[in-house]
This record gives C-alpha cells, sequence and structure tokens, in this order.
C-alpha cells in the first residue's frame, strides 16, 4: 500500500543545507497498522509529510497503491490524494465553523453534491461517536472531541490510507486510550491503513503491527512491535523500550542487587505469560529468583509480561535457569552493569 525507497529530504535553512530524512526505505502493506517512532528532531513529521507529498522528498521513491507520486501529474497527484487522509496534533479546525461545517466544507470544494455530503458527515460523526455535537464549534468542544472531528473530517473523503502526525500528543492519558482505541475501530472495520509517528512507545505499543525507530532522520531499528519490544538492538531503541529503567528502581538497589547476583530482565509472550516457568526455577536448581518489580503491557495482537528478576546462585546454575527459561518461551536478556 505504502513503499517508500530511498527517500531522502533536505532543506535550506539560511544557505545551509538540513538533511531532515535520510535514505529511508520502508513497506506498509494494506490493513496494516505502521509505528514510526523516535524523539523530537528525528525526522518523523517531514517523513510522514513525503507520503503524501506535502513535502516532495528530495530523492527516493514514494509509492501509492503501486503508483509513484513523481510521476504523477497535477491532477493525478491530487485524485491520488484523496486516498490519504490525515490528522494532526492541532486539529486544523476552522474556529468559526460547527463541527458539521468542519468536516462538510472540504466536501463541497471536492465538489460532492448537498446530499451526498449530508450522508457521509452523519456517517462519520457517527462513526466518532459526535453526532449530538455536529451543530457546534471548536471552542465549545474538549481536546478529545476536537480530534475525534479530525478524524471524522479525514474520514469523510473516505481514503485508503490515514496518515497521523502525533494526533494523541496533546491529550490526556484516557483522552488518548479513548482515541486510540478509535483508530483501532477504524482500522479492523473500514480496513483503513494507518501510518502514524509518535514520540510516544505506549502508543506504538497499543495499536500498531509493526513499527520503525528513527533517528537523525534514518530507520535504525524496524520489526514487528512485540519483536522490537522484546529484543530492541539498537541503544535508540533499548533506551525508549528500557529495561530497569522502565520499572523505575533506584539506581542504588539495582547496583547492590546487582553485586550479590545477576539482574535479568523476562519477557513472558502471550499464552507463555501464564506459565510458572521462574517459579520452577528454584525447584530445578540451585539458583534463587527474587522479583524486583513488573508488569503487563497490553499489545495490539498480544499479551506481554515483564519482569525485573535478581538471581542468585553460582555461575554454573544460573547459566543452566537461563537456558530452561528460554526453552519455556521467555525472552531472556541480563542486565549490563554500570561501567
Amino acid at each position: 500500500m505504502i513503499k517508500l525507497e530511498h527517500v531522502s529530504k533536505t532543506f535550506d535553512v539560511n544557505g545551509r543545507s538540513v538533511q531532515a530524512v535520510k535514505d529511508v526505505s520502508l513497506s506498509v502493506q494494506k490493513g496494516e497498522i505502521y509505528g514510526v517512532v523516535g524523539y523530537s528532531g528525528a525526522g518523523k513529521s517531514t517523513l510522514v509529510r513525503c507520503i503524501n507529498f506535502l513535502e516532495k522528498p528530495t530523492e527516493g521513491t514514494v509509492q501509492i497503491a503501486g503508483e509513484n507520486l513523481a510521476s504523477l501529474s497535477t491532477k493525478n497527484l491530487r485524485l491520488t490524494r484523496r486516498k490519504i487522509g490525515m490528522i494532526f496534533q492541532g486539529y486544523n479546525l476552522l474556529k468559526t465553523a460547527t463541527v458539521y461545517e468542519n468536516i462538510a466544507l472540504p466536501l463541497k470544494l471536492e465538489g460532492l453534491s448537498s446530499d451526498e455530503i449530508k450522508v457521509r458527515v452523519e456517517k462519520y460523526l457517527d462513526i466518532v461517536g459526535l453526532t449530538e455535537k455536529k451543530e457546534n464549534f471548536p471552542a465549545q468542544l474538549s481536546g478529545g472531541q476536537k480530534q475525534r472531528v479530525a478524524i471524522a473530517r479525514a474520514l469523510a473523503h473516505e481514503p485508503e490510507i490515514l496518515l497521523s502526525d502525533e494526533a494523541t500528543s496533546a491529550l490526556d492519558p484516557d483522552t488518548t486510550e479513548a482515541i486510540l482505541n478509535l483508530l483501532l475501530k477504524i482500522n479492523r472495520e473500514l480496513g483503513i491503513t494507518i501510518f502514524l509517528i509518535t514520540h510516544e512507545l505506549d502508543v506504538i505499543q497499543r495499536i500498531c503491527d509493526r513499527v520503525a525507530v528513527m533517528e537523525n532522520g534514518q530507520i535504525v531499528e524496524e520489526g514487528s512491535v512485540l519483536d522490537v519490544f522484546t529484543k530492541p538492538h539498537h541503544p535508540t531503541t533499548k533506551r525508549f523500550v528500557g529495561s530497569e529503567a522502565s520499572f523505575e528502581i533506584p539506581a542504588d538497589v539495582l547496583e547492590k542487587y546487582k553485586q550479590t547476583g545477576k539482574l535479568v530482565s523476562l519477557h513472558f509472550i502471550g499464552e507463555g505469560s501464564d506459565e510458572p516457568a521462574l517459579a520452577l526455577v528454584s525447584r530445578k536448581f540451585d539458583c534463587l529468583p527474587s522479583i524486583l518489580a513488573g508488569g503487563i503491557d497490553h499489545l495490539k495482537n498480544d499479551t506481554l509480561g515483564k519482569l525485573l528478576v535478581h538471581l542468585k546462585g553460582d555461575e554454573v546454575e544460573y547459566n543452566k535457569a537461563i537456558d530452561y527459561l528460554r526453552e519455556q518461551g521467555v525472552v531472556v536478556s541480563e542486565v549490563q552493569h554500570n561501567g
């Protein structure tokens, strides 16, 4: 559905070239929710704008459903863009227009009849749960409601792809959860492919199928959400995912445990989170596990249990215990000493 090949984007800033996106290649399948996560300044917003040619790439190609956007005429590019909806962090609503008018006006500019506009506006207001707010103005809405209007406006064009540019970053946690549930509903019920960018790993974890990690304009790691969460390779990914830092354990406490044994991070995936693998370690081996912290993350299609565990025992028994845990499907990574 979306294919980027060696995409780069360079800006001229006060006579100096700044490369915001550097040689990015990725593919997004139809019906997938694909996320790009990165810190501020990583190039995420520029990348997402290259997909619909709001920013034309300096190099590389962007294909939407097999069409190379750079090869299209102005008219055909405009038609292809209608397949791509976009929602923004700042909502971009007209302050002097009602909710109904904010959704209807772009459709009117597109040349749709009044009857078709009415059908679409009412349909998508119902989907986002704002039918009763259609005569309200943006100032009368909460942040979450404004974002729902923006989503309805994007959906009213009946796109095949929805781009989300930090759509939840200005919202409180409860409202964010509601918007993410709405995006999941849109993906599942309407079959719309979603490409989102965010600096919030929770957003990726909650709704995405695959994720790319971006830093300094480049994709530094890519894979399924589960693989990236449980087996991060790049230092930036590890900072996002965290290990002991994500449990907020004081550094001096961690160092004390490291001096008396091994600290390991354990991930129990799906049904494996119900297996008493850790409980059996002390029975099978001369190795005593102590749980320091833990939690459960709910991914789009799976459950991920996380534990930070102190294993006390000699090297031989420790290695046997680790091998056993891995045989049971537990993802094990040793927490390194600070050096």
